[in-house]
């Protein structure tokens, strides 16, 4: 047997033992696909065990996240610190080895990937930031950020949308160096793939501008290494197809649907090991399979070693250059931007989606790795970076991105541009249309990524285009996943607020803002990053009732305290523009906000009251929209559902009659 079939079979079988040993799990796709993981993993890609987050190593994906014991099985032969104990783990608590790859728990995973189709989109992102982070470092001589970006995908994937939406937009933009190697083995969970699934996946690509390369046999690695060579120098994106046979080695379940999602079983692990010529031990690994890998991983040892030797002299160089590197690779926000009073200066009427374009322009201008871009919506969304130009095939400086629209792979494609570091990054849309990109929002908390969603129109406030474009229960949405911040300012010194939380917290950040106009009030500030803040003080020692809401119903809060006052009722109008961030302060700070002992209570914000009753508790009153909108002018609306000062003022009156 050769070597590098023997690698190969012991990457089979070691998967195999992996999902055995946890009574759960994938080992059909492993199966088959170690072929092409031999001939990317150990024959090309640059990857360094000793360094897994060496900048310009090479990034994969395992997009079809489910054969995460293929990942895990490559990552301890190669190195990576994963070790056989790590292995028999798999899928067990507090283990190294989940049932899906999880960003920052395995040294060597790049995303984290399950929901079939995410991956790909991440990869796209990856590419993208590459050709940015070129364009702007690398010099003659000194390819700094020169590295590509390979993902691997199953049928699954191919099905998904969200895959659909990233490969076209990577094919108008023609990222050379990111290639796919596409598991094509024909099966899914409920049986053969032609039951759902008879397209010709090559033309597709073809269509959306990718080289595509069919190989005859996904089971021979040599033909998979050769198109990974022939395909080096492609301007286009590379889909390499491989057909493969899923469960590969053992007899009784190759190529079947039972090969998928459940363990060989005993027998057949042994009848497996036993026909690829394995040990029959499980777990075991023959030490010439080591020494043979760790020799083909030198490879990307002596690339990074070549690199920093490159990387000190480019420092020398360009001096400038090198500090700019480190400080886009750096998380810390500089204290030049913290520190900037000038970001603070709003006054007058305006929509928040104004404020936010605004402070997107003066950010801009202060943090040069600012990018991002929205779905077809930057006018209104007012994302567009001025004098940043547009990026592309033609322009890889371009600080905006037309995402097309595509709003699950735009939020995804931001995951990716996080992951590969080096750049800020937000997205825009109309808020409603969060329910397109819930997925990759989720992923972005799990993963802990500083991705900041711009997303305006927040309410029925959108008015004339009816219900289908007014978001009620997303608020809830956002607010419920955890690790997340949905922030909705009421002004334009709270937007700043909401993006100078964004630039630091280190989470993902929704900031969601109105299309109407709203007043700039003199008391919102800094604290508004505390999530949740005394905005409008009563008149005496202690308010007889609390005026809580966020957004634009803080102007209806502040105009109902008026009207109360008038009828001799003390208000506190509190403004909480992200419940998230105030419930994390101290309890004196809260309860100095919001006293336990001011039971009258009234919330208002035009959209699910769910969230509210925390804050108000029994004894207090919820006022909101806990139904779909319709279409008239937005005052209109706004008269009709109740969102007004005047019903405020009623209901506080109410409850002081109690």
């Amino acid at each position: 047997m050769e070597m590098q079939t023997k690698v190969i079979n012991t990457i089979r079988v070691l998967s195999a033992d992996t999902v055995q040993k946890a009574k759960s799990g994938h080992p059909g796709a492993p199966m088959g696909m170690a072929p092409l993981s031999y001939a990317l993993w150990m024959e090309t890609m640059n990857v360094a065990p000793s360094d897994p987050k060496w900048p310009a190593r090479d990034r994969f994906v395992l997009s079809s996240g489910h054969a995460s014991a293929l990942n895990y099985t490559l990552l301890h032969l190669c190195g990576f610190g994963l070790t056989m104990e790590d292995m028999k783990s798999f899928r067990q608590w507090g283990s190294r080895t989940p049932g899906h790859p999880e960003y920052g728990r395995t040294p060597g995973v790049e995303t984290t990937t399950g929901p079939l189709g995410q991956g790909v989109a991440n990869a796209v992102g990856m590419a993208i930031a590459e050709t940015i982070l070129a364009a702007k470092f690398d010099r003659p001589g000194f390819p700094v950020a020169d590295h590509r970006t390979y993902a691997v995908c199953g049928d699954g994937c191919m099905q998904e949308g969200i895959a659909s939406e990233a490969c076209s937009l990577a094919g108008t933009l023609k990222l050379g160096k990111l290639t796919l190697l596409y598991d094509d083995n024909g099966i899914s969970i409920e049986g053969n793939t032609d039951i759902a699934f008879t397209e010709d996946v090559g033309k597709r690509f073809e269509a959306y501008g990718w080289n595509v390369v069919r190989l005859e046999d996904g089971n021979d690695w040599r033909q998979v290494l050769k198109a990974l060579q022939d395909t080096q120098d492609s301007d286009r994106p590379n889909l390499i197809i491989c057909p493969t046979t899923i469960g590969f080695g053992c007899e009784a379940k190759q190529g079947t649907a039972s090969a998928h999602g459940e363990p060989l079983g005993e027998e057949n692990l042994l009848k497996t090991h036993e026909a690829l010529g394995m040990s029959p031990e499980l777990f075991h690994v023959d030490e010439d399979v080591y020494a043979f890998v760790k020799e083909k991983m030198d490879r990307g040892e002596k690339a990074r070693k070549a690199w920093e030797a490159m990387f000190e002299a480019y420092r020398k160089e360009y001096p400038d250059l090198a500090e700019e590197w480190d400080r886009w690779h750096s998380a810390e926000l500089d204290e030049s931007v913290l520190l900037n009073d000038d970001l603070w200066k709003f006054e007058g009427k305006a929509a928040t989606r104004a404020t936010g374009g605004e402070m997107i322009n003066r950010l801009a201008k202060l943090i040069p790795n600012l990018v991002g871009g929205s779905a077809d919506l930057a006018p209104s969304n007012k994302t567009n970076i001025k004098g940043g130009g547009d990026y592309g095939p033609e322009n890889r400086l371009g600080r905006n991105f037309h995402f097309g629209i595509r709003e699950h792979a735009m939020a995804a494609i931001c995951n990716g541009m996080a992951l590969h570091g080096g750049l800020r990054v937000y997205c825009g849309t109309f808020f409603v249309f969060i329910d397109y990109m819930k997925h990759a929002m989720r992923l972005a908390a799990i993963m802990g990524l500083p991705v900041t969603y711009v997303l305006t129109h927040d309410s029925i406030g959108v008015g004339e285009d009816g219900a289908t474009h007014e978001p009620i229960e997303h608020l809830t949405a956002l607010r419920s996943m955890p690790d997340f911040l949905t922030f909705r300012p009421a002004d334009g010194h709270e937007t700043c607020a909401g993006w100078l939380t964004a630039l630091t917290s280190g989470k993902p950040t929704a900031l969601v803002l109105t299309r109407q106009n709203l007043p700039t009030y003199e008391e919102s500030d800094g604290r508004a990053m505390k999530g949740g803040y005394i905005l409008k003080k009563e008149r005496g020692e202690c308010p007889d009732v609390l005026l809580l809401a966020s957004g634009s119903e803080v102007e209806c809060a502040v105009e109902a305290r008026d009207l109360l006052w008038e009828k001799g009722i003390d208000a506190r109008v509190v403004s909480m523009p992200c419940m998230e961030l105030f419930n994390a302060q101290s309890e004196e700070y809260r309860q100095s906000v919001i006293p336990c002992e001011v039971r009258r209570r009234v919330a208002m914000e035009a959209g699910s009251t769910m969230p509210w009753y925390r804050y108000v508790g029994l004894d207090g009153t919820v006022i909101g929209l806990d139904h779909y909108g319709d279409s008239a002018p937005a005052a209109k609306l706004f008269e009709e559902f109740g969102i007004t000062a005047a019903h405020m003022a009623e209901e506080a009156e109410k409850l002081m009659k109690k």
